[in-house]
C-alpha cells in the first residue's frame, strides 16, 4: 500500500508542528484538580479577560449567528483605517495575524526562495516558509534580539521576505527607531519587509513603522486583537500595507475568513480605552515585579518590552514540568533552541506571586 507521505508534499515530511501553550483544561485533567486551581502564564494572554465592550457587543450579535459575516470586513477595516490614518484599501483582516503570515507565504514564496528572520523569533515564520518549500535564514543578534546589519548581509538573490517581530517573541527585545530606519534605507525594494507588532500597544514610545507604508514601500505591518484587547479566542488580526500589496494578499484570502462575531467584538474593543489602559498598567506593574524577583533570585532574564519575560532557569522542560505539578503553566523554549529558558507571561499580581513562589521551590531558592 502506498504511504500517504509518498503522496503528500515532500517538505511536510520533516516539518515540525507548532506547539501552543498547554491548555488549562488538559492540565487540570492530568493532575486531577479543578481548572480554577491552575494558572496559565504560557501564551501571553490578557489576564484581565476580554474587553467588556467587546463581550457586550458579541452577546447582542449572537442573534445574527445564522448569517454569513461581512466577507470584506467593511466596518472593521474602516474603523482601523480611520484610527491609523489610512484608507480601507490599506487594511487586510486575518484569522489572527498568523493567517496574514500565511497570506504572505502564498503571495511571495515558492520552492527555493529564502526568508530571513532573527534566530530566536516567532517560529511560525519558518513553519510557513517550509510549507511553501522556502528556506529560512536565521540570523543571531546581540542579547537574543535583531542584528540588522547581519540581516542585510544575509540577503541573497532568492530572498523574498524579511520578518521583524518587534517586540520580538519569545525574547521580548525591542528594535529602536534609528535601527529600523537605517535598515529600511538599505533594504532592497524587491524584498518585502514584514514588521510583526503583536505587542505594539504595550510600548510607551513605539517605533513608527507605518511611515514606510505611507512611503509606499513593500512593507506589511501586522497587529492583532489577541493581546491587549484580550480577544485571543476570536482569532482576529490585521495587516497594514500599501493598497497594491494588500490587493495581492486579498487574492490569497479565503471568503469569510474572519467570523462575524470576531468582527463585532474587535470593532467594539477599539473604543475600549479603559480596558487597554488597565491592561497596560497591570502588565507594567507585573513585569517590574517579576524582573525584581528574578534579580533577587540571581536568575538571568532578558529585559522585555512585551507582556512576558524570558528567564534562564536551567533545563527549561524540567522546570516546566515541575511548575506544572505546582499548578503553574509556563512555556518551555526548547522549540526555539533555548533549552535552558522558559517564557513566563505576565498575569495578575496574585498569579505572578504564585508563579514566583512555585519557581523558588523548583529552583530551591528560599523566599526573601
Amino acid at each position: 500500500m502506498t504511504s500517504i507521505w509518498e503522496l503528500a508534499n515532500p517538505q511536510l515530511r520533516n516539518l515540525a508542528v507548532y506547539e501552543p501553550g498547554k491548555p488549562i483544561e488538559e492540565t487540570a485533567r492530568e493532575l486531577g484538580v479543578d481548572a480554577s486551581k491552575i494558572i496559565k502564564l504560557a501564551s501571553n494572554e490578557n489576564p484581565l479577560g476580554p474587553s467588556p465592550k467587546a463581550v457586550a457587543a458579541m452577546k447582542k450579535a449572537l442573534a445574527s449567528a445564522n448569517l454569513y459575516p461581512d466577507g470584506g470586513g467593511y466596518y472593521l477595516r474602516e474603523a482601523l483605517a480611520a484610527k491609523l490614518g489610512f484608507t480601507r484599501e490599506h487594511i487586510i483582516l486575518g484569522s489572527g495575524s498568523n493567517e496574514i503570515i500565511e497570506f504572505l507565504g502564498h503571495a511571495f514564496l515558492t520552492h527555493g526562495d529564502d526568508i530571513i528572520t532573527a534566530e530566536h523569533a516567532f517560529v511560525v515564520y519558518k513553519l510557513v516558509a517550509a510549507v511553501f518549500g522556502a528556506r529560512t535564514i536565521e540570523v543571531s543578534g546581540p542579547g537574543l534580539g535583531h542584528d540588522f546589519d547581519a540581516i542585510l548581509r544575509s540577503i541573497t538573490p532568492k530572498t523574498r521576505i524579511v520578518f521583524i517581530a518587534n517586540p520580538n517573541n519569545p525574547t521580548g527585545t525591542l528594535a529602536r527607531q534609528d535601527e529600523i530606519d537605517r535598515f529600511m534605507v538599505r533594504l532592497p525594494d524587491n524584498v518585502v519587509a514584514v514588521f510583526d507588532e503583536a505587542y505594539f500597544e504595550y510600548l510607551d514610545d513605539p517605533p513608527d513603522t507605518l511611515r514606510f507604508v505611507r512611503a509606499n514601500r513593500n512593507v506589511a505591518v501586522l497587529r492583532t486583537f489577541s493581546k491587549i484587547q484580550g480577544l485571543a479566542s476570536l482569532r482576529v488580526g490585521y495587516g497594514i500595507a500599501p493598497p497594491e500589496l494588500i490587493r495581492v494578499l486579498q487574492k490569497t484570502r479565503q471568503p469569510f475568513n474572519v467570523s462575524g462575531l470576531a468582527q463585532v467584538g474587535a470593532l467594539a474593543s477599539l473604543d475600549d480605552e479603559e480596558h487597554r489602559r488597565k491592561t497596560k498598567r497591570t502588565t507594567d506593574e507585573g513585569r517590574a515585579y517579576l524582573e525584581e524577583q528574578f534579580n533577587s533570585m540571581g536568575v538571568p532574564f532578558i529585559q522585555s518590552a512585551g507582556n512576558f519575560v524570558l528567564v534562564k532557569v536551567g533545563h527549561g522542560v524540567d522546570v516546566f514540568r515541575k511548575l506544572l505539578h505546582r499548578h503553574v503553566i509556563v512555556r518551555a523554549m526548547n522549540g526555539y533552541n533555548l533549552v535552558d529558558w522558559v517564557r513566563i507571561s505576565i498575569g495578575t499580581m496574585e498569579e505572578n506571586q504564585q508563579c514566583i513562589a512555585a519557581l523558588r521551590e523548583v529552583l530551591q531558592i528560599p523566599p526573601t
